[in-house]
């Protein structure tokens, strides 16, 4: 490697056992050379200090879990590159990732940060697992290749870029949430562009059950997700913010509506069943995805997941612009942001 790396990869673990080995070993596998790995370890209680060392890469070691936020930002603060690639601990990527990201930021100078997505061949077994993995290379695949906002997974940018709007956010974000959507948000603030690379694809390693996808879907994502819409005034037009998905969690919300007075009126079934007709006829592209992928069984099942999602996070969304709206009417919301905003103040005296 270069004494000066044109490119610093940031990998924040915690427990990541073997999946971080293949993350590194995928790392060291790449044509580009002039880069250097740093991992940050977020308090692990397992060996991955150990096991990141032996793969010969920097290590740095934070005193507690903090959560990825911090773990990152205390790396980009140990990077000498000029470009500040993060990568998660259970991703790999392929072999050309590096030089990729390095020539599309030498093409386009004006570009901020850069951004891909997960592959179509997750490795993690399982129904859920496939479903939730094949979902986010739909979605990324599908969105606008001029991002309104940021994915960490395996996303780059500038380092003064990042220096200038003052990294993730690791006082609001303390564990694995938005942070890098809300680093996105400020980014886009400040006049950046940031682009969505759809070739730029890597390999998901998580193992995904039902249990897990339905807290990180509700309290990392969509209620905190929910809260920066609303604190942001606006809804962007991309990713799963998407028109098309916010009518379908409109009408999922419905259809459970209609299908709970079904017990006054056996008529109000009909009006679930057409709300639910136009949520798959508006999916009918995903579902064609899964098809020619996994075949009809495992699209239909996909639906029922997918349904699901669009109903509690239209209902999450719903609760927070309620209280939303109350905080407001009562003064709540503003003393709220005063208070944080006199509590960054005093941090940063």
């Amino acid at each position: 490697m270069k004494t000066e790396p044109t490119l610093t990869v940031v990998v924040p673990v915690y427990n990541g056992g073997a999946q971080l080995l293949r993350c590194l070993d995928a790392l060291r596998a790449s044509d580009f050379s002039a880069y250097e790995i740093v991992v940050v370890d977020d308090g692990s209680t397992d060996d991955s200090a150990l096991l990141a060392r032996s793969r010969g890469v920097c290590v740095l070691q934070l005193g507690s879990r903090s959560g990825p936020a911090a773990a990152r930002n205390r790396g980009a603060g140990h990077a000498r590159g000029e470009i500040i690639l993060f990568v998660d601990a259970d991703v790999v990527v392929r072999r050309d990732t590096l030089s990729r990201i390095v020539a599309r930021f030498s093409a386009q100078g004006g570009v901020a940060a850069i951004f891909g997505s997960y592959d179509d061949a997750p490795l993690a077994v399982g129904f859920v697992s496939q479903y939730k993995n094949l979902l986010h290379h739909f979605v990324h695949q599908q969105s606008s290749t001029k991002a309104e906002t940021f994915w960490a997974g395996c996303g780059a940018i500038r380092r003064k870029a990042f220096e200038a709007v003052g990294g993730f956010d690791e006082r609001k974000y303390s564990r694995p949430s938005i942070e890098d959507i809300e680093l996105g948000y400020r980014l886009r603030r400040a006049g950046q562009m940031i682009i969505l690379d759809r070739e730029l694809q890597v390999t998901h390693l998580k193992r995904w059950t039902l249990r897990s996808l339905l807290r990180t879907d509700i309290f990392n994502r969509a209620l905190p997700w929910s809260r920066l819409i609303l604190e942001n005034e606006g809804m962007i037009d991309d990713l799963n913010l998407r028109v098309a998905d916010r009518v379908c969690a409109g009408l999922t919300g419905l259809a459970v509506l209609c299908l709970i007075l079904s017990y006054f009126s056996i008529a109000f079934l009909l009006g679930t069943t057409a709300m639910l007709a136009v949520v798959f006829l508006l999916n009918c592209r995903f579902y064609n995805f899964l098809k020619g992928l996994r075949g009809h069984w495992f699209a239909l099942r996909s639906f029922s997941l997918l349904a699901l999602y669009y109903f509690y996070s239209g209902t999450v969304f719903a609760l927070c612009y309620c209280a939303h709206v109350v905080g407001n009417a009562f003064g709540l919301t503003r003393l709220g942001q005063r208070a944080a905003s006199a509590g960054r103040v005093k941090d940063a005296r």
